[in-house]
């Protein structure tokens, strides 16, 4: 009898260290208290169907004039980095299966106008590498946004000494307004396009725009853009 009371005592020792005893209340009572781990949530993301309008040009980086493009297509973004300078810090990326460009039809090599006549280039482009931050809880939040890819044109882009394939760095800075718990518009007031080819070829004229945008925002999930946690 005492050999089997031994055995369950001893059985019985593991289960009771592995329980945390329970606090105890002025009154010598335990209190029992639960703390739930609240549920993870996913990060935030979201698509958006954009197009773009150039409205002018400069030359400071790029040799290019009077070029004036208009762009349609696909951003991705996701909350994949922590909060950076108070805002929502994304990950984006973008394809732009739509491009056109209203260009002088003769220029020398650096892109300067030598006379009359306009052509029309289509081109298309890939920006795997980009960031978003976004500020602000509200139905209007700033946002700021750098893309940087590649953009294939049908011609030889602003020089026909120059080449098909362009380096392109876009920015952009406006505001996102909601809609509703799943959709926002996406406004940029003011952006730049660069282009240039990286000396790939033995000139590289460039071109630099100015332009504004508009894009229609589904959030896929995780929370809405702007929401800094």
């Amino acid at each position: 009898m005492w050999a089997g009371l031994a055995l369950a005592l001893l059985a019985a020792a593991p289960a009771a260290r592995a329980q945390d005893p329970s606090p105890v209340d002025g009154g010598g009572n335990n209190v029992v208290t639960s703390h739930p781990v609240p549920p993870k949530r996913p990060p935030a993301q979201d698509i958006t169907i954009e197009g773009m309008g150039s409205f002018g040009h400069y030359r400071i980086f790029a040799g290019g004039e009077d070029g004036k493009m208009y762009t349609g297509g696909i951003e991705y973004g996701r909350n994949s980095w922590g909060p950076f300078l108070h805002a929502r810090n994304y990950y984006v990326a973008e394809i732009l299966p739509i491009m056109r460009l209203n260009e002088a039809a003769h220029t020398d090599i650096w892109g300067d106008r030598l006379g009359p006549g306009r052509r029309i280039l289509y081109g298309a482009g890939f920006s795997p590498i980009g960031i978003r931050l976004v500020w602000g809880n509200h139905a209007l939040r700033p946002f700021f946004s750098a893309k940087a890819g590649l953009v294939v044109w049908d011609h030889k882009f602003i020089s026909n000494e120059g080449s098909y394939i362009q380096f392109s760095l876009r920015e952009s800075a406006g505001l996102f307004v909601k809609m509703n718990d799943r959709y926002d518009l996406r406004l940029g007031l003011i952006g730049d396009f660069h282009q240039s080819n990286g000396f790939m070829v033995d000139v590289n004229p460039g071109l630099d725009v100015a332009n504004y945008e508009a894009g229609l925002v589904y959030h896929l999930g995780g929370g809405r853009a702007g929401q800094v946690r």
